[in-house]
């Protein structure tokens, strides 16, 4: 018996059931399974060695040796060959997953970042071919690292070969959208789907002169959602998705998830039959190519998360962006005030222990405001009011700001806005180096490291966004370029700096003291047993509102986290923390139970018991 027919004779009736449940189709199932028979054959040697591996060790994404880089191809280095030159680079400050940005084929320049898919099958010309990635994998499994795609499940460009056979009036691909005659329905159900893009995109569908019909468009207008009622649209995007893999892609992110399935009178978000779907994508994978492990694009509050890792018996997502904490614990170092940070954290510490989270400062996106109100309201905080001092505190323009960004798809009618800007010119480095002052730089990169290493110290595996390991700023270019400026996340999408670069080893420059400060961090978590998978993490009462604790346990060891959201030197009590500890960080040694911080001062304390 090979692999796939054991794993498939382990997974086929549920799959089978889910299947005929959703589609009552016996001979699209039929061809489900061929497809997936086919993809399994055609897997080469080297990936079914590492299906194997990873069946052994199903975990291997929670080691505390992960480290995770975000990057445009482009932007980086050019192209995937030239990427792969780049390689060293990367094995030096200890990348072990790298995610490159959208690259499969795409009409330009509206392309939505790469979010708008024009083939799912080939990379885009512009950055290589389907050898380049295929060589690329490889050059990176031999470097321990592994390489995550997006999958962009919910849409196509509507350049897609689909959509300009709908355009011509083929009904077979007309049935792959969401497509209606008359705007009745499509005005009805906008009334309960709220807008993705209210300033720059608003509503949810948009007329089709070629067709003379209603099409779902939630995101941008040419992005053409798809139908997932058809089963022809599930059968052949997992084909694709399975053709990826087979290129040696190890993560598999998936866009934009909760959309997956419409419904009149809902938000057509998260619907019971969205999780249907992912479960069924699970089963594929784990039979087909169980070396590859599925990342969710979910961005809803912890409690609400849950359900996309499904359940211990039947999961669905390995991973899920833990983007709520990015927002609120930029939120902390605003207000130097932690009560919601640590709010929030407790609540993901109480998920089930099958959840696990990717955390991260920056990526290619804004920063939303989606702070949880009700939290917020408790602690005498007014929500509207909060955010709107947050988006223009980030924008420079609140007195006494440090930071440096630009506002995102601000609503008129709501107040509401979100943010753009790197970590370096939202921590600060930026406005210190425009202004010669050394002091404010120093700060700033104080801010910049303690806000990373509290990011490390959560529950889950941190992933870097490119240019933040040199402190790379804001690029404004854009505001030159037509076809950019309207887009203001274009302000941290901007051209690797290799020339600074080359300075992370000049001692005193600002690339070498973010540089060394990361690594000293990057080789802790590596080297302590309280950053492995079983080790368990939850926050602890310091009795100040500036400085966050977190605590991570084995059953043999401890280690006691401290970061001080705050400018100003706080001391802090640690109630029933009795013992000393040798700081990580400093090397120096104390008593536990309390602690002076300088500002935005962060530790890492091993606790030994007296």
């Amino acid at each position: 018996m090979t692999g796939f027919e054991r794993r498939f004779s382990e997974r086929k009736d549920e799959l089978e059931w889910l299947y005929m449940e959703l589609y009552d189709d016996r001979a699209s199932l039929h061809a489900l399974e061929a497809m997936m028979e086919e993809q399994y054959a055609l897997r080469r040697q080297a990936l079914r060695i590492l299906d194997s591996k990873r069946e052994k060790d199903p975990a291997w994404f929670r080691s505390g040796h992960m480290l995770g880089m975000t990057m445009y191809t482009d932007l980086f280095a050019g192209t995937l060959p030239k990427l792969e030159e780049k390689l060293d680079y990367l094995a030096e400050q200890g990348i072990t997953y790298l995610h490159l940005m959208p690259l499969l084929k795409m009409p330009h320049p509206d392309n939505d970042g790469g979010y708008a898919v024009e083939d799912f099958d080939q990379v885009d010309p512009a950055l290589g071919t389907n050898e380049d990635l295929a060589h690329l994998t490889t050059a990176m499994r031999k470097r321990g690292m592994s390489l995550c795609l997006d999958f962009v499940i919910n849409h196509t460009a509507d350049t897609h070969e689909w959509a300009l056979r709908a355009k011509a009036g083929e009904q077979t691909y007309i049935d792959r959208y969401i497509c209606f005659d008359t705007p009745d329905i499509p005005r009805q159900m906008e009334r309960t789907i709220p807008d993705v893009f209210p300033e720059t995109a608003p509503g949810s569908f948009i007329y089709v002169e070629e067709m003379g019909k209603y099409v779902c468009s939630s995101f941008h207008p040419y992005q053409w959602d798809l139908n997932y009622r058809n089963p022809a649209v599930f059968n052949d995007m997992t084909a694709s998705m399975l053709r990826l893999a087979n290129l040696g892609v190890e993560v598999l992110r998936i866009d934009a998830v909760p959309y997956l399935w419409k419904e009149m009178g809902t938000t057509c978000r998260n619907l019971p039959k969205v999780h249907t779907i992912m479960r069924m994508i699970r089963l594929i994978t784990e039979t087909v190519c169980p070396g590859v492990i599925l990342k969710g694009e979910v961005v809803m509050a912890p409690r609400e998360l849950a359900p996309y890792f499904g359940t211990v018996e039947k999961p669905e997502c390995h991973l899920l962006y833990n983007a709520s904490t990015m927002a609120t614990q930029w939120s902390a170092l605003a207000s130097a005030d932690i009560r919601q940070l640590k709010h929030q954290l407790d609540d993901l510490h109480s998920l089930p222990a099958n959840c696990c989270f990717v955390n991260y400062l920056r990526c290619h996106d804004d920063i939303g405001w989606g702070l949880n109100e009700d939290v917020g309201k408790s602690l005498g905080i007014d929500p509207l009011a909060h955010k709107q001092y947050l988006y223009q505190f980030y924008e420079g323009s609140f007195p006494g700001s440090f930071a440096r960004g630009e506002r995102y798809n601000y609503d008129p009618v709501t107040g509401d806005a979100r943010t753009c800007g790197t970590t370096a010119s939202l921590c600060g480095i930026e406005k210190g180096g425009f202004e010669e002052d050394e002091d404010q730089i120093a700060l700033g990169i104080q801010r910049d490291l303690m806000m990373h290493a509290a990011m490390m110290a959560m529950g889950g595996f941190p992933m870097l966004s490119s240019g933040d390991e040199i402190g790379q700023v804001n690029g404004y270019e854009y505001h030159n370029d037509p076809d950019r400026r309207e887009d203001s996340r274009n302000l941290h999408r901007t051209p690797f700096n290799w020339a600074n670069a080359a300075k992370r080893t000049e001692p005193g420059t600002v690339q070498q003291r973010i540089w060394d400060g990361l690594r000293q961090l990057e080789r802790l978590r590596g080297s302590e047993p309280c950053f492995g998978p079983d080790a368990s993490v939850s926050t602890w009462d310091t009795h100040s509102r500036h400085v966050l604790a977190l605590v991570r346990r084995t059953d043999e060891e401890m280690l006691v986290c401290l970061f001080n959201f705050s400018g100003e030197r706080q001391h802090v009590t640690m109630d029933l923390m009795e013992g000393t500890f040798i700081d990580l960080i400093t090397g120096e040694s104390g008593p536990c139970s309390a602690r002076d911080l300088a500002p935005y001062q962060y530790c890492f304390c091993r606790w030994t018991e007296e």
